[in-house]
């Protein structure tokens, strides 16, 4: 195995280790600072992070806003307190070792307005901004602002090269690294793009080479790419170690980090994770963003997968073979089915999905009266966690403050169960019925030896045993 030198990054010479960056309140300060104090890039999650009163005791995140733009105020001051929090956390942990980053998903709720409150208030704490989930065009103009370095979340040579000449070209100094996600493997929101499969995954080293291309026209030969998504062994990847090829090289680690004893989860989501097999990760288009995402294939994504397969086609009119009346709502109002689709439907009845719940493709949904209770008080309780939401139809654009379009019953509150994973994990029960992020490779902690009879790590533990090698 090569020798893991030290490359440079943010204006500094450090490991080429990067803490991948998890919210909501999953990557702390706490794991960031760690993790810098290591000598490599700790960061921080600022989506939603965690604030504390004068006792050190968290501060739940209650919202008694009347409207959704009330509480989306509310999700933005909670934010900013909660990334300042965190920020001093994870710099009072490195003891002015390694680097800080913050890192913020450009689609959720408020994002240029929660970075720059936190930059305000955190300066010096912070070393670099990562972002993706979306085009982050604005995020060089922030950077630029608190004079830190950027690394953008890219998944592919195209989307940097558009992101360069629209907006990063104006701030080359500050270009830090760029982060090549993999769209297949990487945990949390994908960026797969409408012209790949995501059943066909693609080799990065191709997808990482035309970047370097894309990057050496650009003057950027010597800014290091990030490779995120899929890397566990870095014994596994030494070809790319030292390349000249692919030029400076770092890796970043999204899903190892969260089996170490600093990491915040819960006692059932780290034996969850020691237990996983492969093939319990599954890539799915169930998240509100839009975007794919990767989760672990328990009760949760299984009650969605089911929600959306209970599903049929409807018109308002007599069309075609919509010809079949069948009443919705309390008011019973008609709208037509194919004879057969109203077959499938007296089924899902007979079984006690009787609840039709209208989605924005003039379908139905068909879930207990329970579960649409559930859909529909989760929707009127949206805080305008994301900048649109398909789940509940919330924009943050004015004057609507709405996507236009019909609420989609077939997503979820992504808001609510991320919550209540970050901190209600210590029961198996809850791991089971809500949402749980992971990289694709998660099944590996159960055959790794590293992690032999249950062993759990410190991050000081795992960062050496990763510059190992294995």
């Amino acid at each position: 195995m090569k020798a893991i030198n030290a490359i440079r990054m943010g204006g500094m010479d450090l490991l080429p280790l990067v803490e991948g960056g998890k919210g909501v309140a999953i990557s702390t300060g706490v794991t960031a600072g760690h993790w810098a104090a290591c000598g490599g890039i700790g960061t921080m999650s600022a989506v939603n992070a965690d604030s504390y009163d004068e006792q050190g005791n968290r501060i739940p995140q209650v919202y008694r806003g009347r409207t959704r733009r009330e509480r989306h105020e509310e999700l933005i001051r909670y934010a900013i307190a909660g990334g300042i929090a965190q920020a001093r956390r994870a710099y009072e942990i490195a003891g002015g070792k390694g680097r800080i980053h913050a890192n913020i998903l450009w689609e959720m709720g408020g994002a240029e307005r929660v970075i720059t409150g936190i930059m305000e208030q955190a300066k010096g704490l912070i070393n670099g901004l990562t972002c993706g989930a979306g085009m982050p065009y604005r995020l060089s103009d922030i950077a630029a602002k608190f004079n830190v370095h950027y690394y953008p979340i890219v998944s592919s040579a195209r989307a940097f090269n558009a992101l360069w000449k629209r907006a990063y070209h104006k701030a080359a100094a500050l270009l830090g690294g760029v982060v090549y996600e993999d769209p297949w493997l990487a945990g949390g929101h994908n960026g797969l793009s409408n012209s790949e499969d995501p059943t066909k995954p693609e080799d990065p080293y191709p997808r990482v080479l035309a970047l370097r291309n894309v990057m050496r026209e650009s003057g950027l030969a010597e800014t290091p790419i990030i490779m995120a998504g899929g890397v566990w062994w870095l014994e596994e990847w030494e070809h790319w170690i030292d390349n000249p090829e692919l030029g400076p090289i770092a890796f970043q680690f999204g899903t190892r980090p969260l089996l170490t004893q600093e990491s915040p989860i819960g006692d059932a989501w780290k034996r969850k994770l020691l237990t996983l097999k492969e093939g319990d990760i599954f890539l799915n288009r169930f998240s509100p963003t839009g975007f794919y995402s990767s989760a672990v294939n328990n009760a949760f994504i299984s009650e969605l997968r089911e929600r959306n397969e209970r599903q049929v086609a409807y018109t308002a009119e007599p069309v075609g073979e919509h010809l079949a009346e069948f009443g919705v709502g309390p008011r019973k109002r008609t709208v037509y089915l194919t004879p057969a689709d109203l077959g499938r439907v007296t089924e899902w009845e007979a079984h006690g999905f009787t609840e039709a719940l209208r989605t924005p493709d003039s379908t139905l949904i068909f879930v207990t009266p329970e579960k649409a209770r559930e859909i529909l008080a989760d929707q009127v309780a949206c805080m305008g966690c994301l900048s649109q939401c398909r789940f509940s139809n919330w924009s943050q654009v004015e004057p609507e403050f709405s996507t236009g379009k019909k609420a989609d019953a077939r997503s979820f509150c992504i808001q609510k169960t991320l919550q209540t994973v970050a901190h209600d994990s210590d029961r198996d029960e809850i791991m089971e019925h809500n949402l749980m992020f992971s990289g694709h490779n998660g099944f590996r902690f159960g055959t790794d030896p590293f992690y032999s009879n249950g062993f759990i790590p410190t991050v000081r533990q795992l960062f050496d045993r990763i510059l190992t090698g294995r």
